[in-house]
């Protein structure tokens, strides 16, 4: 496993890569200065260093996800959700051919090991903005909706 830092808009990302893919992305506190090796890794920095500046709408690094079946299809739909769009938990439970699974499609959203890369913060409730388990919660949501919407 190999790690790298970004400092963004939103705080600071740590990114976390097998040899297979990026596994993790986390929000902390303190920024790391590394060597970066892994080509994927030093792509994913480039995306989303790109994505920040608004140059980014589509991510191409390789993913390495360890989780359930379900939640891998959740996360698949979500990578589909356009640039600068929303969808709702019902409708992601509903393109997954769960539609009454409109909670477990929101706990997938808050288990995504990937934020950004896999959109959660494209997702809403039927009635308001929803949640947003990374960096500062809903600012963090808000935030990212907003730079997308601008960069469209």
């Amino acid at each position: 496993m190999s790690k790298a830092y970004l400092k963004s808009p939103i705080g600071i990302l740590e990114i976390v890569a097998s040899e297979n893919g990026i596994c993790e992305i986390n929000f902390v506190d303190k920024f790391e200065k590394v060597a970066v090796k892994d080509e994927n890794l030093k792509l994913c920095l480039d995306e989303l260093e790109a994505y920040f500046k608004g140059e980014l709408k589509k991510f191409s690094v390789r993913l390495d996800l360890k989780t359930t079946k379900f939640r891998a299809k959740i996360y698949d739909i979500l990578q589909k959700v356009p640039y600068g769009e929303t969808t709702t938990y019902a409708a992601l439970a509903l393109a997954a051919g769960h539609k009454n699974a409109y909670r477990a499609a929101g706990s997938a959203n808050a288990k995504n090991p990937v934020p950004i890369i896999i959109p959660c913060h494209r997702v809403l409730s039927h009635s308001s903005l929803g949640g947003y388990s990374g960096g500062e919660g809903l600012p963090t949501k808000i935030w990212l909706l907003e730079h997308e919407a601008k960069h469209k």
